[in-house]
């Protein structure tokens, strides 16, 4: 799995011209699925995300978790960041997981954050739709994670 990182004081996704979901400061996940994970690394991949200390602490270090500030989740699915760019000017997209699939397991990240920071605190897209995803990034604070590197 692949996530990119981004710690928002807000974050909302649209679809159709409807906000389907929110979270205020916090993180907004991009989620990319690929053709081996399965739920043990989505774990692994919400566990990392969730203890990252990435939040500034009274003294203005960046020593605390979500967990510790009480922050709020925004979760979108996206494929492309299983692009392949290496030969020509067009992505592949081979090495992202099957829809069905990657789905499941979307559906699964989003409800370990759901345990640890309540259903009310993360917000999701819609799985396979174009999404209009307006966030404030606060930092800006960016960061890549692939569980084939964790």
């Amino acid at each position: 799995m692949r996530a990119l990182i981004q710690r928002v004081r807000h974050a909302s996704v649209t679809v159709d011209g409807q906000v389907v979901g929110s979270c205020g400061k916090g993180l907004l996940i991009l989620l990319g699925v690929g053709h081996d994970d399965d739920e043990s690394v989505a774990a692994k991949l919400w566990n990392k995300a969730r203890d990252l200390r990435i939040f500034d602490d009274e003294a203005g270090k960046t020593n605390l978790s979500l967990l510790d500030v009480g922050g709020e989740a925004l979760v979108v699915s996206q494929f492309t960041l299983y692009a392949n760019c290496r030969r020509g000017r067009r992505p592949s997209f081979t090495e992202a997981g099957k829809p069905t699939r990657a789905n499941e397991l979307y559906e699964h990240f989003c409800g370990l954050a759901e345990e640890d920071l309540g259903e009310e605190h993360v917000g999701r897209g819609v799985f396979g739709a174009m999404m209009d995803v307006e966030l404030v990034n606060d930092g800006p604070f960016t960061i890549w994670l692939d569980t084939d590197e964790l």
